[in-house]
C-alpha cells in the first residue's frame, strides 16, 4: 500500500467524517421523529390497520380472540371514523397493511409495538392466533424510517399494551397472560440500556393488559380499575407525584371500553361512545372528551387504545 492509499479517507485520513451525533440525536433527521417518554404528551403519530377481508369471513369469534361477529362494513367505517377524528386532532395516521391477508386481530397495533425515545421495542404476541403480526410492523416501521431498538428471542412474549410511561426515567410492565416473565425481563434490559427503570408487576388472572386496567389523563392524574391494579403499580404512581382515581361503573368498563381510550394531549382523551357515567366522570375532572361510535370494532374485544399504535408523542424530556 503506497503513501496516498495509506491516509486516504477510507483509513482515517484526510476526508474521514466520524460520526459524533449519538442514535437520539439523529431521530429527527436521519430516522424519522418518532418516540415517547411519557402517557399524556401531546400525540403526533399513531399507527393503524384497518379491518381487512378476513373480518367478512369470521365464523367462529372465540378461535381469533374475539367475543362476537362483527358487522364488517360498520367495522371499516367506524374505523375509518376513527382515523379521521385523529387527522383533524392533527395527528399523522400511519397504516399497516399487509400484501397478504392479514390476521383479523393486526388491528390492535398498540399490542405490537412500544414507543421509547430511542425507538420502538418490537412485541411478540402470546398467542399462536397473533403470532407472525409482529413482522407486518417491522417492515412499516422500516419503511417509516423508524427505527427499531429490540426485538424479542427465545421463549419471551411481550405486548405493548403491557408496558406504560410513569415519567421518563420509569416504565411500568405488567406481568400475566400476555407478558411473561421472559419478555419483561428482556424489555426491562433493553430500557436500562437507554437510562429507563422499569417496575414489574403481577397481573390479575383472567386480565388481558395493562391498558385495560390503568390510563393516564395527565401528568399528575391517571385513572385506574380497582380490584385489579397492582398495588405496587398505585404505590409507584402516586410516589411520582399522580392522583389515581377509579372508574365509576364496572359495567362500563366491561362493556362499553369506558377505560381503554387513548390520550390525544393533557387532560383530552378519544373513546368510545355509550358510556355516559364515565364520560360525565371524566369531564368532572376537567377532561376534554371526543367519543366515537366504535361498537362494531369492540366486538373484537379491544377498545380505541388497543387499536391505537403510539409512535409519536411530544417529549417531555428531550436531553440525549
Amino acid at each position: 500500500m503506497d503513501t496516498s492509499q495509506r491516509f486516504a479517507a477510507a483509513y482515517g485520513g484526510a476526508g474521514w467524517s466520524p460520526r459524533r451525533l449519538s442514535h437520539r440525536q439523529e431521530i429527527g433527521s436521519l430516522w424519522a421523529a418518532c418516540g415517547q417518554d411519557s402517557e399524556y404528551a401531546a400525540l403526533k403519530a399513531v399507527l393503524l390497520h384497518a379491518p381487512g377481508d378476513a373480518w367478512e369471513r369470521i365464523e367462529d369469534p372465540n378461535s381469533l380472540q374475539m367475543l362476537d361477529r362483527p358487522d364488517y362494513p360498520k367495522a371499516r367505517r367506524q374505523h375509518a371514523a376513527l382515523a379521521a377524528a385523529y387527522q383533524q386532532e392533527g395527528v399523522q395516521v400511519h397504516y399497516v397493511q399487509p400484501a397478504e391477508p392479514a390476521s383479523p386481530n393486526l388491528i390492535f397495533c398498540a399490542d405490537l409495538l412500544f414507543a421509547t425515545p430511542e425507538g420502538v421495542i418490537l412485541a411478540r404476541p402470546a398467542s399462536t392466533v397473533r403470532a407472525g403480526e409482529e413482522r407486518w410492523v417491522a417492515r412499516r416501521l422500516a419503511d417509516l424510517g423508524i427505527p427499531i431498538l429490540k426485538t424479542l428471542h427465545g421463549h419471551a412474549t411481550f405486548e405493548g399494551a403491557d408496558a406504560a410511561w410513569l415519567d421518563p426515567q420509569t416504565v411500568l410492565i405488567g406481568r400475566g397472560l400476555r407478558t411473561n416473565a421472559e419478555g419483561a425481563a428482556q424489555v426491562s434490559a433493553a430500557l436500562a440500556e437507554i437510562g429507563v427503570e422499569s417496575i414489574v408487576v403481577d397481573m390479575p388472572v383472567g386480565t388481558m393488559h395493562l391498558m385495560g386496567m390503568l390510563r393516564f389523563l395527565d401528568r399528575d392524574l391517571a385513572v385506574a380499575w380497582p380490584y385489579r391494579l397492582a398495588w405496587q403499580a398505585v404505590e409507584a404512581l402516586e410516589a411520582r407525584g399522580y392522583r389515581v382515581v377509579y372508574l365509576p361503573d364496572e359495567d362500563e368498563a366491561i362493556r362499553g371500553h369506558a377505560l381503554n381510550f387513548v390520550t390525544l394531549g393533557p387532560r383530552r382523551i378519544l373513546m368510545a361512545a355509550g358510556n355516559p357515567k364515565t364520560e360525565d366522570f371524566y369531564r368532572q375532572l376537567g377532561v376534554t372528551v371526543i367519543s366515537l361510535e366504535l361498537d362494531e370494532l369492540l366486538k373484537a374485544a379491544g377498545g380505541a387504545g388497543c387499536m391505537t399504535g403510539i409512535l409519536q408523542r411530544t417529549l417531555i424530556h428531550n436531553g440525549d
